[in-house]
């Protein structure tokens, strides 16, 4: 697929090594000549120096011959406007847009082919509020992903030292979910997917990734022992969208108290929240957090701009007896330093963006696609279509399908009904699958595979 990229921002550059990785034809446009350079000898892409709403620029990028344009610049304007040229002067098929500002989002039908022909909105600040909210919500859990309109959720969890799943086998892990219509996907020890076998034993600080329905997945994380007790009182630093997002989505069902260094902001933000406690100061401050009982929190979230005061705030929350913290890292190199350490959830918010870029990237009937483990794993939800002339896998067993290396069917969802899938599951037409990848790499395999065939009609 030929693909424009407009913006060296963090998302940007992020999103060009995933699609270079996939033997896309990548073309980057940006004013900025030394992030070009450094994208082009770290990947086999093109790139074009200007701005990307310049007619003459995108035609320099051969727009005209171009399959989707994703415009990820930090101007909201220069992202809309460059969908508008690329609609009307190329006829570019796909325009998908970075749009943080609210006051845009507040109303959907400006984008259209008749107002301006944005196909695809996406608000990083908006995925990252929900996911982190999401997280809240089912405490003891690393990563929540939905699938199937949400019906369907992809959790991630961490073995502890001395807990209910220390030392079990996958069998008897299995087992203990059985009635709750789940299963294991996968599991992680270090860096390396673990092969599942019923007789593999779990150990402390291995992850892992189990797909349920959504009303059964807290009897899943019961039933492991997770995280018995609910969260009651969150502390958030940051009150910027992601921290306000994150409190307005929760502050009717805990004890909410967010942290902002801008006094104009503090005030907008006491005037927005009707229950949550919004405090003027510095999240580093320990004479601020002791005397709002940091002690008693639950939750930490460091939800600022700023990922060196996100981390020394996660610490110092830490260090002062909050259990779990939770801190938002946007340069790669910071997360995979302190990965493992003190702070429990790192969240990234380019691979958030990515995982809805990367559904309307792939081929085939593909809904949904997440980015797991910093991108080195996927999980994807793929329609299946065609009969038994026409496709690869339906009317046929699992264990006769020849999945790519790392690939394991999660669940299948037909007919609204959710089942966990054994080797001699029939797969039939218009099944939903969710298959989680250890290897994105092969990702094009897994495609391939569900494909229908030519004479599909």
């Amino acid at each position: 697929m030929k693909i424009i990229i407009l913006g060296t921002t963090q998302i940007g550059r992020t999103l060009a090594e995933n699609l270079a990785s996939e033997k896309n034809d990548i073309t980057v446009i940006d004013t900025d000549t030394e992030a070009l350079r450094e994208l082009q000898n770290r990947f086999d892409i093109r790139t074009v120096r200007g701005l990307g709403s310049y007619p003459d620029v995108l035609e320099e990028a051969q727009a005209s011959d171009t399959d989707m344009l994703v415009a990820v610049t930090d101007s909201d304007e220069v992202n809309m406007l460059s969908c508008q040229v690329a609609y009307s002067l190329f006829n570019i098929p796909k325009k998908i847009s970075r749009i943080r500002s609210p006051h845009y989002l507040a109303t959907p039908d400006l984008y259209s082919s008749d107002n301006l022909p944005v196909d695809v909105c996406i608000s990083p600040e908006q995925l990252v509020a929900r996911y982190v909210s999401q997280l809240i919500e089912r405490p003891g859990t690393l990563q929540v992903l939905d699938f199937y309109e949400g019906k369907v959720q992809l959790v991630a969890v961490r073995i502890r030292q001395g807990g209910n799943l220390s030392g079990v086998t996958l069998g008897e892990m299995e087992k203990l979910i059985e009635d709750f219509n789940s299963h294991v996907a996968a599991v992680f020890r270090e860096t390396q997917a673990v092969q599942l076998t019923s007789d593999v034993v779990m150990k402390s600080g291995d992850e892992v990734f189990f797909i349920s329905e959504r009303s059964h997945v807290s009897k899943v994380l019961d039933a492991f022992g997770c995280e018995r007790n609910r969260y009651k009182n969150i502390m958030v630093a940051g009150g910027g969208t992601i921290g306000f997002l994150v409190t307005k989505n929760l502050e009717d069902k805990f004890s909410m108290k967010v942290i902002e260094t801008n006094r104009n902001r503090a005030n907008y933000l006491a005037g927005k929240l009707e229950k949550a406690t919004v405090l003027f100061g510095d999240a580093t401050d320990t004479a601020l957090l002791q005397g709002e009982n940091i002690q008693k929190m639950d939750v930490f979230c460091a939800l600022t701009n700023n990922d060196e005061d996100n981390i020394m705030s996660c610490l110092q929350a830490k260090k002062m007896g909050v259990p779990h913290v939770i801190a938002l890292v946007a340069r790669p190199a910071y997360a995979d330093l302190i990965e493992g350490g003190d702070i429990d959830i790192i969240i990234s918010p380019q691979h958030a963006t990515i995982s809805t870029i990367l559904a309307h990237i792939r081929q085939g009937d593909v809904m949904n696609v997440h980015s797991l483990r910093r991108g080195a794993a996927e999980a994807i939800e793929v329609v299946v279509h065609g009969d038994e002339r026409t496709s690869n896998v339906v009317g046929r067993e699992i264990r006769n399908i020849k999945m790519p290396e790392g690939a394991n069917v999660g669940v299948i969802v037909r007919s609204g009904n959710v089942l966990v899938p054994h080797d001699d599951t029939v797969i039939e037409s218009e099944d939903h699958i969710i298959i989680f990848l250890t290897d994105k790499l092969r990702s094009r395999e897994l495609e391939k595979l569900f494909q229908v065939k030519v004479t599909f009609i």
